[in-house]
């Protein structure tokens, strides 16, 4: 007679189909299709970040351009928007780097009504006439343009067409922000 001690034999603790671990050949498949997606995310993040910023800044002088024309009107005053490295006055030297910040000031009034600090990055934001100044006047134009159209050109630290934006200011007061083709804005 067979004597149950409670004890059971191996091989009833062992389930029928157990699972076993991750072979070494399938985790060199799966490391390679991370790396294969990586290789093909990583670019396209990059040109996402790069574009991103690029749209930020030009947006962040456009922004500062409309609220100087708004306040002109508004107040019936010129607003000046001119290139500042210090956040308090303007440059002088003809200093037309706007990647170095810019102010927005009322004439009367000494303390900037709005101030951008310079880039944090090595883009570089140039007026194609070494224009380091635009002033609105009480009717809302664009005053002492040197041409008929004003273009400031940004680009980034390796400049491409992808990453060069162009903003245009007419006379009359019209701003926008337009694509570059690798010769004219567009």
């Amino acid at each position: 007679m067979h004597q149950n001690t409670g004890r059971r034999h191996a091989s009833e603790l062992k389930p029928r189909g157990a699972i076993r671990g991750v072979t070494l050949f399938e985790l060199i498949v799966v490391m390679g299709i991370v790396a294969i997606l990586a290789a093909i995310a990583v670019p396209s993040y990059q040109y996402m970040t790069n574009s991103n910023r690029i749209t930020a800044e030009i947006n962040g002088l456009l922004g500062d351009l409309q609220f100087a024309r708004s306040e002109a009107i508004k107040e019936g005053v010129s607003v000046q928007v001119c290139v500042s490295t210090d956040g308090a006055t303007c440059a002088t030297g003809g200093n037309n780097n706007w990647q170095d910040g810019w102010i927005v000031l009322a004439s009367g009034i000494t303390l900037p009504l709005r101030a951008q600090s310079a880039f944090t990055s090595t883009d570089t934001l140039v007026a194609n006439n070494s224009l380091s100044a635009i002033t609105f006047n009480r009717e809302g134009f664009a005053a002492g343009l040197p041409a008929s159209l004003e273009v400031l050109t940004l680009h980034a630290a390796t400049p491409t067409t992808a990453s060069t934006r162009c903003l245009t200011v007419q006379p009359i007061g019209l701003m926008a922000v337009q694509g570059y083709d690798g010769v004219n804005c567009t």
